[in-house]
C-alpha cells in the first residue's frame, strides 16, 4: 500500500506558493518600470507558477494513496489530473507569450529601458528560482509526488526564461551605453524561445503524466511472466495486465496455472508470486487467478 506523504507535500507547496508570489512581484514591478516585453511575458509565465501552487492544494487535498468505499483502486488520478493542468497552463503562456511578442513587432511600440538595479532584483528572482525548482524535485521524488515534479519542471522552464529575460536586458541596457539601438529588438526576439520553452515543459508533463489516466502498460508482460515462472510450483501464466506507475503504484492481474493438488498449496505458490512481484515493483496491488495444471494458454497478454 502507498504511504500517504500529502502533509509533506502540501508544506512544500504553501512554502513554494509564498516565495512564487514574491516572485511575481517583483516581476510585475520591474516589468512595468521598464516597459520590457518579455520580462511581462516571464511574469505571465509566473502567474502560472502560483495558480500551480493553488491548483496543487487542492489536489493534494483529494489524493489519498488509501482506497476507500467509493474510490476501491485509491486517489492517485487525482495527482496526475492536476499535472495535466499545469500543461494546459503552460500552453495558455506559451500562446499568449508568442502573441504579445508577435503584436510588438507589427505594431512596434516603446522600447524597454533597464538600470543596474533592476537588474539585480532580477537576480534575486532567479536565485528563488532555483530554490524552488531543486527542493520542490527532492521531495516530489521522494515522496512519488507528480504535482511537485511537474511544478518543478515548470519552475526550471521559469528559470531558463528568466536567464534569457535578463540576458536580452542586459543587451538593451548596453545598447543604450553604447548608442547601438539594433540591440533594443533583442527584448521582442527573446520572446519567441521563451515561449518554445514554454511549451516544451507543458509537453514534458502532458508525456509524463497523460498514460497513467489512459491505464497504460506499466511493466512489460513478458517480465511479468519471467518472474513468476521463477517460483517452484508455477507451471505457466497468461492474461497478464498491469497499469499504474512504477515507484507510486503499480497494479497487476494474471491467470497462474499452478501444480497443486489442494487449495492451501495453491495459494502458498501464489503468495510466493506476489511477494516476488512486490519485491520488484513496491507498491504493488497483485490479482491472480488460479488454474489447475490441465488448463493450457499461450496467451501472455491481451
Amino acid at each position: 500500500m502507498a504511504a500517504d506523504n500529502r502533509p509533506e507535500v502540501r508544506k512544500v507547496l504553501i512554502i513554494t506558493l509564498l516565495l512564487n508570489l514574491l516572485v511575481l512581484a517583483i516581476k510585475v514591478v520591474v516589468g512595468w518600470l521598464t516597459g520590457s516585453l518579455s520580462l511581462m511575458a516571464d511574469a505571465l509565465h509566473s502567474v502560472t507558477d502560483s495558480a500551480n501552487n493553488i491548483l496543487g492544494l487542492a489536489v493534494n487535498h483529494f489524493a489519498a494513496p488509501q482506497p476507500d468505499r467509493q474510490h476501491p483502486y485509491g486517489h492517485q488520478k487525482y495527482d496526475a489530473v492536476g499535472a495535466l493542468a499545469i500543461a494546459a497552463f503552460l500552453l495558455i503562456a506559451c500562446f499568449e507569450i508568442l502573441s504579445s511578442a508577435v503584436e510588438r513587432l507589427v505594431s512596434g511600440g516603446k522600447p524597454a529601458r533597464i538600470s543596474p538595479p533592476e537588474l539585480w532584483m532580477l537576480l534575486i528572482v532567479l536565485g528563488i528560482n532555483i530554490f524552488v525548482a531543486f527542493y520542490e524535485r527532492k521531495v516530489g521524488q521522494r515522496n512519488g509526488s507528480a504535482i511537485l515534479v511537474a511544478d518543478a519542471q515548470h519552475t526550471m522552464s521559469d528559470i531558463w526564461v528568466t536567464m534569457m529575460v535578463i540576458g536580452g536586458l542586459i543587451g538593451v541596457w548596453q545598447g543604450e551605453v553604447w548608442h547601438l539601438p539594433q540591440l533594443q529588438s533583442l527584448d521582442v526576439i527573446l520572446a519567441f524561445p521563451v515561449a518554445l520553452l514554454v511549451f516544451y515543459s507543458g509537453w514534458k508533463v502532458l508525456k509524463e503524466n497523460l498514460p497513467l489516466l489512459v491505464d497504460e502498460m506499466a511493466i512489460p508482460p513478458e517480465t511479468i511472466q519471467a518472474i513468476a515462472m521463477e517460483v517452484p510450483g508455477v507451471v505457466n501464466c497468461h492474461d497478464i495486465a498491469s497499469r499504474g506507475t512504477i515507484g507510486r503504484q503499480v497494479f497487476i492481474e494474471m491467470h497462474l496455472i499452478v501444480d497443486a493438488k489442494d487449495v492451501e498449496s495453491a495459494h502458498l505458490i501464489t503468495e510466493a508470486v506476489e511477494e516476488r512481484l512486490q519485491e520488484r515493483f513496491n507498491p504493488a496491488r497483485i490479482l491472480i487467478h488460479v488454474e489447475p495444471p490441465a488448463y493450457h494458454s499461450d496467451q501472455i497478454t491481451y
